[in-house]
């Protein structure tokens, strides 16, 4: 087999390990049901990450608040790290490790939820700003790889891919992440997909 193959199957693998863990598919629809429940009452969805895991919130919070399968109206959900000006402010004056603690001690709400996305599940910023939101009443979920890292304890749930190889963990993340989106998208407005 060659590498391309055997990346191509590493990442069904870890799909096929999902597909047969009854407890992940579980988390996925508490997650959704968790994100759903907040918007109803008008909470807003934040999502939180590092380098690709920052691409993935950025990316799973546009499909929230632009549209996913079908025209409709938008949600209330937003990456932490989108302002550049801010990010490098707070980095520069107080230190990275409190660029999101500080922005959700800022713009959160109790009843809102914050999605924390971390390979290694030890990002020392989301889980500073975990601490902020067990203060604030806001609920944390976090998609990490097989451990779960620190955030396994901190968090309200836990979606962790069954990998240790980052690659195949992102992947896995996107995937669960477009799952919840469409859970989301369909119970809040009916299956208007065609």
């Amino acid at each position: 087999m060659n590498r391309i193959e055997q990346a191509i199957q590493e990442s069904v693998a870890a799909k096929q390990a999902m597909l047969a863990d009854e407890t992940i598919k579980n988390n996925i629809q508490k997650a959704a049901d968790m994100i759903i429940a907040s918007l109803k009452n008008g909470g807003k969805i934040h999502f939180c990450g590092n380098g690709g895991s920052a691409a993935d919130a950025q990316h799973l919070a546009a499909e929230l608040s632009g549209r996913f399968y079908f025209d409709r109206p938008p949600l209330n959900a937003e990456a932490l790290h989108c302002n550049s000006s801010y990010l490098t402010a707070v980095a520069n004056d107080y230190g990275y490790d409190l660029v999101y603690s500080r922005l959700i001690r800022g713009t959160g709400h109790k009843g809102d939820v914050l999605i924390g996305i971390s390979t290694s599940g030890n990002s020392a910023n989301i889980l500073k700003a975990y601490e902020v939101c067990r203060e604030m009443g806001i609920s944390t979920i976090s998609m990490t790889g097989a451990t779960g890292g620190k955030m396994k304890e901190m968090s309200d749930l836990l979606l962790n891919v069954p990998s240790t190889d980052t690659p195949r963990i992102q992947e896995s993340h996107i995937m669960l992440g477009h799952i919840i989106c469409e859970l989301v998208e369909t119970t809040l407005f009916g299956n208007l997909r065609k």
